[in-house]
């Protein structure tokens, strides 16, 4: 198999060595090139030869010095150079098949994308992936390995992803594990299917491959108000929740008593729904599933509160004001940190505006999920400051639009204001809360 060349920088080492658009990569050091994980491996090496094809058939072999890890400029069609690779399961949990109608296409499709994961953080399940896609991760070192695992009880991870091949490929972790790859799992949570007994034999089962297992988080079954005609699913109770961290505090326990360290964590939900203190920063170590809502509010209102304790204080005008929004499950703690800037700064004010997940559902309550409708509805009906702070989590990646594809342009000419996106970090909203 070979990959088009689309495009060639000026000036490049692959400029330089005459290769153009149009012509084909079909091998580097003798190497077959198949995909971007082919390419980044073997153009790697400081001594290359590519054999090239050019538009009429005819190939040629270029040979290039450079340096480790330089990159020679050679650009292809897709980032991958070949077609993502699609999910092949049904889970009773897949929170797509929970969408409205009417989004843009991009948001129905489902990846299990292996090549993600390495370059992206996607999670996996590994039940597309076949023993030659296991050997070439183990050969190439491609460390670490996101996958979402579930259960490691392999009848039921059938039950819940609806794949026959779901259990099998749980053999999959203990080949990587044993070759060296280090793993951070997730277990999506589903209250009396895979939490209880199969929840504390999942964390004894992944237990056992450390420390290739690096963390192992768990998170609570996000469910919407799309869900006609899928499994019957519940949210979980405050006592459930509970359980929930007892029995992953249990296990990092035994994990200490034998000489390892802790590496399973619940989700922040877990806590907001069990009406429990989320932990200091110190309980997540070095944070290893941040992007997957593991530890991310402690470690906002650590990076808030040692920013505000780093500002002097000082008075601002009167009658200046900014409008703070957020979701339902964040509400309580931006309230308590627009209450701490409050109280150290004269005359500052912050409202802190809570929406109401419509587009999803009232039981969605994230911040990242809110839509522009969403949050211009409940903008409409307060009384805004002089500019509006939304989470930028809320917004596609590199991008100003929301999942309604409304754009902040459109969001701040309804409102009249101008419309700031915070990413996650605490210190940045204190920030944008002091300069009105």
């Amino acid at each position: 198999m070979a990959v088009t060349v689309s495009g060639v920088p000026q000036g490049s080492i692959a400029g330089k060595k005459k290769i153009s658009a149009g012509d084909r990569l079909l091998k580097i050091n003798g190497h077959d090139i198949t995909d971007v994980l082919d390419y980044r491996f073997y153009l790697n090496d400081s001594k290359l030869t590519l054999e090239i094809e050019k538009p009429d058939g005819k190939t040629r072999k270029v040979r290039i010095r450079k340096d480790e890890g330089e990159d020679i400029g050679l650009q292809f069609e897709t980032y991958l150079m070949d077609k993502q690779h699609s999910c092949k399961n049904k889970c009773i949990f897949c929170f797509v098949d929970q969408l409205p109608d009417g989004l843009r296409d991009s948001l129905y499709f489902k990846d299990d994308d292996s090549r993600l994961s390495f370059f992206f953080g996607n999670y996996i399940t590994l039940t597309n992936m076949s023993d030659e896609d296991i050997d070439r991760i183990i050969t190439m070192h491609i460390s670490p390995v996101n996958v979402s695992v579930h259960t490691m009880n392999p009848g039921l991870r059938v039950q819940m992803m609806k794949n026959p091949r779901a259990g099998e490929s749980l053999r999959y972790l203990k080949k990587l594990a044993d070759a060296g790859i280090k793993l951070n799992t997730q277990l999506v949570l589903c209250p009396g299917i895979n939490d209880g007994k199969e929840l504390d034999f999942s964390l004894s089962e992944l237990g056992r491959l450390c420390p290739a297992v690096q963390s192992i988080a768990a998170v609570p079954v996000g469910l919407t108000c799309h869900r006609k005609g899928l499994s019957p699913l519940r949210k979980y109770t405050p006592e459930e929740a509970a359980k929930v961290i007892d029995t992953i505090d249990s296990f990092n326990n035994s994990l200490r008593e034998s000489g390892k360290q802790p590496v399973a964590f619940a989700a922040d939900e877990f806590f907001i729904c069990a009406g429990r203190e989320i932990p200091s920063p110190d309980y997540y170590g070095d944070f290893p599933q941040l992007e997957n809502g593991v530890g991310m509010w402690s470690l906002f209102r650590d990076e808030f509160l040692q920013a505000l304790e780093d500002e002097p204080g000082r008075s601002f005008e009167p009658g200046t004001k900014t409008t703070c929004v957020t979701g339902q499950a964040a509400y309580p703690l931006i309230s308590e940190l627009a209450k701490a800037a409050m109280k150290k700064f004269t005359n500052l004010n912050v409202e802190v505006l809570r929406v109401q997940n419509n587009l999803f559902g009232e039981s969605v309550t994230v911040a990242g999920l809110l839509s522009g409708g969403d949050i211009l509805r409940t903008a409409r009906s307060a009384d805004l400051g002089s500019k509006v702070l939304i989470p930028a989590v809320a917004l596609r990646h590199n991008t100003e639009t929301f999942l309604d594809d409304m754009t902040l342009t459109e969001l701040s000419e309804e409102i009249s204001r101008p419309v700031v996106p915070v990413p996650n970090d605490g210190a940045q909203l204190l920030y944008e809360m002091i300069n009105v």
